[in-house]
C-alpha cells in the first residue's frame, strides 16, 4: 500500500481524490486548513501550506510514496483583485513542495490549469506556449516553471473545467443544480469553450499519469463544448426541466479576470498512456447516479 499526500483535501479535486482513490492501493493523507475533512478511510491533516517548516515537517513525518498538490486559490476573479494574497499558495508553495519531494525522491504531481492559455486557437498541446490572460493563469505558469526547475522529474498536469460534487471547501455542481431546480436564470457563455471532465474521470486520469508521465501533460476530456451547451447537457441528464438557461456572450458579463474564449486541451499524450475517459454525456450520467444516491441518503 502506497502512502499518498493529497493537498487541498477540502476542495473539489482534492476531496474527490481522497474519497475515490482505492483504499487497497493507497493510504491517503488529506491536507486541509480552513475546512475540516471527514472522509472515511483517510487521515486528515491540518497544515498551513504557506508555512515552510510545517510543510517540511509533514513530509518528514509521513514519508509519503507520492504527493499530489491540488491546493490552490482557484477563483480567478479573486486572484485578479488579490494578487499578493494568492501568490504564496499558488506559486511559492508548489515550488517548495517540489524541492522537498526531489530531496527525498518522492514522485510529485502538481495540478495546473487550462487557463494558462490565451484562448485564441483552442486544442492546445503540451508544446504550445502559455500566454495567460489572467493573474491566476500567470501564477500557474510561474508555478509550472518553478516546479520543473526544482524537480525535473515532477509531473505538471493541466486540468480543464471539472464538474462534480464538492467537499466542504468547494462549490461543485450543486449550486447550479439548485438554481436549475428553482427556475432561476443561469446566464451561460456561448463563446467560451472547454474540454470538461467529471471529477471521477479526473481522478482516474491522475492515477494513470502518476508514475507514467514526466513533465507537462494535458488531462482534458474527449469533447470540446461551450459553457451553454454544457449547461443544456447537464439540465437534460439531471432531469432539471425547470432550468432557465440564458445564452450570452463573454462581453455581456464583464469580470475582474479576463476570460479566454477557447482553452480546449489536446490530451493525446494522456490518451496514449491509457487514459480512457467516457464520452461527456456518460460521465455526467455517472455523476447523476452518484448525486441521486446522496440526495436519497439525506432524505
Amino acid at each position: 500500500m502506497k502512502r499518498i499526500v493529497i493537498t487541498g483535501a477540502s476542495g473539489l479535486l482534492g476531496w474527490n481524490l481522497c474519497r475515490l482513490l482505492p483504499r487497497k492501493e493507497y493510504e491517503v493523507f488529506g491536507v486541509h486548513l480552513q475546512h475540516p475533512v471527514n472522509v472515511p478511510g483517510i487521515q486528515a491533516v491540518r497544515v498551513d501550506l504557506r508555512d515552510q517548516d510545517a510543510v517540511a515537517g509533514l513530509i518528514k513525518e509521513i514519508r509519503p510514496d507520492a504527493v499530489i498538490h491540488a491546493a490552490a486559490v482557484s477563483d480567478a476573479d479573486f486572484c485578479q483583485t488579490h494578487e499578493a494574497e494568492s501568490y504564496p499558495l499558488n506559486v511559492e508553495t508548489p515550488v517548495r513542495l517540489a524541492g522537498l519531494c526531489r530531496s527525498r525522491s518522492i514522485p510529485y504531481l502538481f495540478i495546473s490549469s487550462d487557463l494558462i492559455f490565451d484562448g485564441l486557437k483552442g486544442h492546445y498541446r503540451e508544446t504550445d506556449l502559455p500566454r495567460p490572460r489572467s493573474c491566476y493563469g500567470g501564477q500557474k505558469v510561474l508555478a509550472e516553471q518553478g516546479v520543473l526547475k526544482a524537480y525535473p522529474e515532477a509531473v505538471v498536469c493541466r486540468l480543464p473545467l471539472l464538474i462534480g460534487i464538492a467537499g466542504p471547501g468547494g462549490k461543485g455542481i450543486l449550486p447550479m443544480l439548485r438554481a436549475m431546480r428553482e427556475g432561476r436564470p443561469l446566464r451561460l457563455f456561448m463563446d467560451e469553450y472547454r474540454t470538461p471532465l467529471t471529477t471521477r474521470s479526473a481522478v482516474a486520469g491522475l492515477q494513470v499519469v502518476l508514475g507514467r508521465a514526466r513533465g507537462i501533460i494535458h488531462l482534458g476530456g474527449p469533447e470540446r463544448v461551450s459553457r451553454y451547451d454544457l449547461g443544456r447537457l447537464i439540465a437534460e441528464i439531471f432531469g432539471e426541466k425547470e432550468a432557465e438557461l440564458v445564452p450570452c456572450w463573454q462581453a455581456d458579463i464583464p469580470t475582474p479576470a479576463p476570460r479566454p474564449q477557447d482553452v480546449s486541451l489536446d490530451s493525446s499524450m494522456a490518451f496514449g498512456l491509457g487514459f480512457r475517459p467516457l464520452p461527456l454525456a456518460e460521465q455526467l450520467r455517472e455523476l447523476c447516479s452518484e448525486y441521486l444516491k446522496i440526495v436519497s441518503s439525506e432524505q
